[in-house]
């Protein structure tokens, strides 16, 4: 079977998925970051090598995308490198051909990309406030006491939705505490958070964009239904959540993967293979280059003693360096 591998890899979450010719999922593995994403990638792809050994799966094509799309590309050996924006829209387009606006909200950012006929036109992120997110929301859930997992089904249980000042989260979270020091029911509360963060979205997010329909809701706090409930209350038309939301930009990645393989005349692909990924050791570092004014802050990779990449540097004195000669420790 022949398959192409997306991988996307953010601050908080990893994602990896395996999709065929047909664009069908295959394997998909969701796991945490947790601020090591060398690990994370070598870990993620792991759990994918019993599936690509069970079914006698060859990798075509590997696209990377998310914060850590660079490093992912040096480890793995991508075709395509895009960014978050792109992989989304493609991903969502694709399952809802029709789609107009894509509400993604992940770990740590939130974005809103606005589509015409199957085009990105526009899109904005957060660049302010992280309220929302999934980390915003799993520091709430703590404070409370209660599993992220159950955050949403408790918000939904809510008979009249408690009015949250939503400018911010800590402006979210302090009016929390007040209404809970006045008694207020606790689903109340947390459907009411979800209210407040769904308006904070749109007035910073949204802010300024025409929200049409079809709308489209991915990125791991889709899985909140609290949050899918108040978009639809407050947008007022329908919101739809793809079966696979947590890993759209993995999705998007490898589609991209497929679409240039595909199209390539040597259709050969930059995929290392698993034993490069697995068996060797990776280990990053970074100086501050004195070359010149601009003082660029280059990051360096390594696989065993080998420099594989270098990257952060404005004029690519060093990314070029590695064209020129081989470098070793």
């Amino acid at each position: 079977m022949n398959c192409y591998l997306g991988v996307d890899i953010g601050s908080v979450s990893s994602n990896f998925v395996l999709i065929d010719n047909e664009h069908h999922l295959i394997k998909k593995v969701y796991i945490r970051t947790q601020g090591n994403p060398v690990k994370a990638i070598k870990e993620g792809f792991s759990e994918l090598t019993d599936e690509i050994t069970q079914q006698g799966i060859t990798i075509n094509g590997v696209g990377t995308t998310g914060s850590g799309r660079y490093l992912s590309a040096v480890l793995l050996g991508a075709d395509v490198i895009k960014n978050e924006i792109t992989a989304h829209a493609v991903a969502a387009a694709h399952l809802y051909p029709d789609v107009k606006t894509i509400i993604e909200i992940g770990g740590q950012d939130s974005k809103i990309i606005i589509l015409k006929n199957g085009i990105v036109n526009d899109f904005a992120m957060n660049t302010v406030c992280a309220a929302g997110t999934g980390s915003f929301l799993d520091q709430q859930a703590s404070r409370l006491n209660i599993d992220i997992s159950d955050f949403g089904r408790r918000a939904v249980l809510s008979r009249q939705a408690v009015r949250i000042a939503g400018r911010c989260g800590v402006f979210a979270e302090s009016d929390m505490i007040h209404k809970q020091q006045m008694g207020y029911p606790m689903d109340d509360i947390i459907m009411g958070l979800c209210e407040a963060l769904v308006r904070n979205y749109l007035n910073n997010v949204g802010k300024g964009k025409k929200i049409e329909s079809p709308v489209v809701f991915q990125g791991g706090v889709a899985a909140n239904a609290g949050l899918r409930k108040a978009f639809a209350k407050i947008l007022g038309m329908p919101v739809n959540i793809p079966e696979h939301y947590d890993v759209m930009g993995a999705i998007g990645a490898a589609m991209l993967a497929m679409e240039k393989m595909q199209c390539s005349r040597d259709n050969n692909t930059q995929f290392r293979g698993d034993e490069f990924i697995l068996q060797g050791s990776f280990k990053t570092s970074s100086h501050e280059c004195q070359g010149c004014p601009n003082i660029c802050e280059v990051v360096c990779i390594k696989r065993d003693r080998e420099i594989l990449a270098y990257w952060g540097d404005r004029c690519k004195k060093w990314e070029n360096s590695l064209n020129e000669k081989n470098h070793a420790v």
